[in-house]
This record gives structure tokens, sequence and C-alpha cells, in this order.
């Protein structure tokens, strides 16, 4: 039997979203023909997420639609849902590969073996992340359908935030080496992509255990990289943004003044028990420093609310913490308890219910300072990076302070940077502008 047909899933975070396209790679190189994944297929690989339990219960179900889809596929299970709980996973019904998160470069050769010898068993190839040392390169060297490069640059974490499951997931700290970072960016550039994004689970983190790199050196050899006209780095911390911080950022205009500064609380009492390791002082100073360097800089986070022991008062000071600095967009999400992490185990857990009745608030106040910001750029001529086609003469695209902007053009002017007046507001999330 030929088995040439493969369909990709992905759940969760942009990390996993780059490991699925360097697999997809991988199979089509060895001549698999990657299908939609409502499609029939041969073979179904789940990119798993375990972040949230709702994480868990998407990716289950995802192996279920698949085998349903086609019942005599072979069904692979890779990503951090796999790492963290194989032996949940090996129990899924239909299920036929376990991986986790190391080993997906041999991914194609464990399938094609399965294939080949025709097994029925459930494979589980999981092992001990903890023990891992060496960033394993997956690369991309062709995206497909986007003008935006996403760039994995680094993977893991030694953070250990009472809330998160990752470091279990992911394992320690490994940076991408340089060399091979600048060889993906040089690849991309001359497959005609303008904006790259350097991505990882703790991307701060970079060159810590390489010892002889970090992230601002990265950013820097990135931009001299021509071709390359916009880099954007995916979630800092604040106590990152120190003067020498801004000043080296300064030196490098193609870095887009649009910075997701980690929060997940404005109350200082609520990060401690986080184990976040900065107060909200030091993110007062960080959003200060910004500001002054940056004109109309965007600063997007994340709050989680209703964690453990939460009281009213406590998510009100968070509340206000975001009102008062002007934050220009929240991810707002409710507290979830995660199996294997401290905070699963914390007294005071809070009801769904109240938990809910302040995310919804907590998104209310996003809503509103995501128009204040959106209002501050009305009237102003901004360049924008135009990604996609909406409708027939309709395009989308950003400027680099990630404002989704809307054109008519009777052109084709998609993965151009053009200048646009930006007109009005049409929604949250979206300016009419004009091309200028």
């Amino acid at each position: 039997m030929n088995f040439n047909k493969i369909a990709f899933t992905t759940l969760g975070c942009k990390v996993n979203l780059y490991d699925t396209e360097a697999m997809m790679e991988l199979f089509e190189k060895e001549g698999y023909q990657i299908v939609e994944f409502d499609e029939v297929a041969d073979v179904y690989v789940i990119n798993t997420c375990t972040v949230t339990n709702l994480g868990d219960k998407k990716s289950r179900q995802m192996i279920r639609r698949a085998k349903t889809l086609n019942p005599n596929s072979i069904i692979v299970a890779t990503g951090c849902y796999s790492q963290v709980a194989p032996d949940e996973v090996t129990k899924i019904e239909g299920i036929n590969i376990v991986i986790g998160t190391k080993d997906r470069l041999k991914i194609v050769e464990t399938v094609k073996k399965y294939q080949q010898e025709n097994q029925t068993n459930v494979l589980n190839t999981v092992s001990d992340i903890m023990k891992e040392r060496i960033f394993e390169p997956l690369s991309i060297s062709e995206l497909k359908d986007r003008t935006r490069a996403y760039l994995k640059i680094q993977e893991g974490c030694n953070r250990f935030c009472t809330y998160c499951i990752i470091p279990y997931a992911r394992g320690p700290v490994r940076s991408r080496k340089p060399e091979e970072v600048l060889e993906e960016v040089e690849k991309l550039a001359k497959n005609g992509f303008k904006e790259i994004v350097l991505t990882g689970i703790h991307i701060l983190s970079y060159g810590t255990d390489l010892k002889t790199t970090n992230l601002i050196d990265i950013i820097k050899r990135v931009h001299t990289i021509d071709g390359i006209e916009r880099i954007r780095f995916s979630s800092i911390e604040p106590l990152v943004v120190t003067e020498e911080f801004i000043e080296e950022i300064k030196k490098l205009p193609k870095v887009c003044n649009h910075y997701h500064l980690s929060l997940q609380s404005g109350c200082d009492k609520t990060l401690k028990r986080m184990n976040r390791r900065y107060t909200s002082n030091d993110y007062r100073l960080a959003i200060k420093r910004l500001r002054e360097a940056f004109p109309y800089v965007a600063i997007t986070t994340d709050i989680i609310v209703g964690f453990p022991d939460e009281s009213e008062e406590d998510f009100n000071t968070s509340y206000e913490f975001a009102k008062e600095l002007k934050i220009s967009k929240i991810h707002a999400f409710p507290y979830s308890p995660k199996k294997g992490t401290k905070a699963a185990e914390f007294e005071n857990q809070i009801p769904n219910e109240i938990k809910n009745i302040r995310n919804k608030k907590m998104i209310e106040l996003s809503n509103s300072l995501n128009l204040e910001f959106l209002n501050s750029m009305v009237g102003k001529t901004e360049k924008v990076l135009f990604e996609r086609k909406k409708e027939d003469n309709l395009y989308e695209g950003h400027t680099t302070n990630y404002i989704t902007v809307c054109v008519e053009s009777d052109k084709d002017i998609t993965n151009q940077i053009l200048d646009v007046y930006l007109e009005n507001i049409i929604s949250v999330e979206h300016i009419k502008g004009k091309l200028v």
C-alpha cells in the first residue's frame, strides 16, 4: 500500500506552528502529498498543546476526528501534550504513534517504518525532555501563503512559573546556533519575506546556554541581512527593558515598535505567588522607557484572572493597573489549574463563575484601551506591509505597531510595504486606510 497523503493540524502557540511547518517540509521532501486536515489522508499528524486543560481536550478531539475521517489511517500525536502525558495519549482510541517535543527530525523515518512493517500496536517514542541540552534543528526553507515568517531560535524554559506546565513539556533552555539562525533568515529573505518574527518558548533566554551570544546580539545580526525590512520578537519581560536595551534597539530601525510585554497580573501579591520575578513597578518603568524611546509604540500583554487566592481587591488592583498604563491590548484568560504545576495544588481555587465575570470585565477593558490606541493613530500616515487579499479589491496588512489596516486597491499589493493614510476605525481590531 502506498501511503502518500498526509494532513496536519496544530494546537497552541506560534512555536508549535513553526514546528508543524518544519515537519511538513520533511514529509514533502520524502514525496508525501500535504492535504487539508478535513480530507481523507493516509497519515494524520496532530501537534498537540497542553498549556490548559482545554488544550488537552482539543488535542484528544482532533485525534478522534482524524480516525473518523479514515479508520485505516495512521494517527501521530506529537508536541507538548504528548510529552507531558504520553501514557494518557497512548490510551486515546485510534492513536498509533506518540512523539514528544524531541526526535521530530526522525518523524518521517518513524512513520515510514511503522507503515512498512504494517504495525498495529501503539508506538510511544517519548523520552525524558528534562535531560535535553541541544537545540533540535528543525528548520524551514520555504513558507507557504504568508508574508511574515516565524523563525524559532530557542527551545525550553528554566523559569518554572507556578501555573505553567511548559518547562516540563519543552525541557531546559536550548538555543539555536547563530550561524543556523542567519542561514535560515537568508533563505527566507531570498524567498521574498520582508518580515521576520524571532520566536521561542522563552526567547529572553536565547544564548544563555551558548555563552557567546544573546537576544540583542542575534537581533543585530538578523538586522544586517538584505531583504528583511521588519523584525519582531515574541514575548519579553519587563526586567529586560533596561536603558542599555533601549539604546541598542534604537540603533536598529528594522525592529518594529510593538512589544508583547508579559504581565500576567498587575497585583504584586499575585505576581509573587506566580513566581514571576518582577513587580508592578518594574513593569511600569519598562513601559515608561519604551514610550519615551518609541513614539506610538504598541504594548500588548497577557493577564490571567482568577489565580488561586486572588481576592476581589487583588483583581481590581490588576484591572486598575492595566487601565492606568493604557496597555494597547490585553489577552485576558481565566486561570486553569494544570496538573503537575504548583498552582494546581494551591488552596483557595477561584470558582469558574467568578473567573468568568472577571475575564469578561478584563476583555471589555482591553477593547476600550485598544480603541483608544487606534484612535490615537487615526489621521497619521504609516507604512503597512500587506499580507493578504480579503475580498475583490480589499487588502489587509499591519503597521509596524501591529495595527490591522484595510485598503482598497485595483492592483495586487500583497507583500508590499506602502504608505497608508489611516482614515477611520472600522472595528476594535481594524482601521480603514487609503494608499498615499
